[in-house]
C-alpha cells in the first residue's frame, strides 16, 4: 500500500481549507471539510468516489459543500456533541454571514479514540473541544487534520468565543496535542 496523498482546496470567503485524501491506487477518497465552492472539490477529488465526509467540527465554513458534495449512500459523519450544528445557524454561526444557512444533518457520529475506516485509510479521533464541544482532530499515521483547533503550521488556535466555545477546554486540548506537534504534518482549517 502507498502513503496517502493529500490535496488541500482552499475555500469560501475567509479561506477554509477542505482536504481531499486518498491512497493513489485505489477510486474512492475521504473529503475532511468541505467549506464551499463544491467545484472546486470535486477538481480535486478527480473522479473518485467519496467513501465519507468527516466534519472536524460543524461551523459554517467547514460543512457548507457537504449537501452538494453527497449521495444517499454517502457518511456524513461529526462529533456527536457537534451532531446538532449543521442544522442550526445560530450554532453554526452563520448568522454571521447575514443569512441563516442550513445544511445536511450527519449521518452518523463519533467519539474520541474512535478508528475511523474508509478509502483503505485508518484515522483515529481525538477529541479537542474548545472550538466547538465536538471539535475534533483525525490522526492518520504521522498526519494530523486538525480543523480549528490547530490552525496550518502550528500557528495559532480557533477562536472561544462563539458558541459552544471554551477557553479552559481549548488549552487542554492544545495540551494534550503538543506531543505531536514535532513529530505530525499538521493540517489545519485556516492559515
Amino acid at each position: 500500500m502507498s502513503e496517502p496523498k493529500v490535496v488541500c482546496v482552499v475555500t469560501g470567503m475567509i479561506e477554509e481549507k477542505c482536504y481531499v485524501v486518498f491512497l493513489p491506487e485505489r477510486e474512492d477518497c475521504l473529503v475532511i471539510d468541505p467549506g464551499d465552492e463544491p467545484g472546486k472539490i470535486l477538481h480535486a477529488i478527480g473522479g473518485r468516489k467519496i467513501a465519507a465526509i468527516l466534519l472536524t467540527h460543524g461551523h459554517f465554513d467547514h460543512i457548507g459543500a457537504a449537501g452538494a458534495l453527497m449521495k444517499p449512500e454517502t457518511p456524513l459523519l461529526i462529533h456527536e456533541a457537534d451532531r446538532g450544528m449543521p442544522t442550526d445557524p445560530i450554532l453554526n454561526v452563520s448568522w454571521m454571514t447575514g443569512s441563516a444557512g442550513t445544511y445536511p444533518a450527519p449521518t452518523g457520529t463519533f467519539r474520541d479514540g474512535d478508528i475511523l475506516r474508509y478509502a483503505g485509510l485508518e484515522l483515529k479521533v481525538l477529541h479537542t473541544p474548545g472550538h466547538t464541544p465536538g471539535s475534533s482532530c483525525f490522526e492518520l499515521g504521522n498526519l494530523l487534520f486538525t480543523g480549528d483547533t490547530v490552525m496550518s503550521g502550528g500557528a495559532g488556535y480557533g477562536r472561544t468565543d462563539l458558541p459552544g466555545g471554551n477557553d479552559g477546554e481549548m488549552y487542554a486540548s492544545l495540551k494534550k496535542l503538543r506531543p505531536m506537534m514535532t513529530d505530525h504534518t499538521i493540517y489545519g482549517g485556516h492559515g
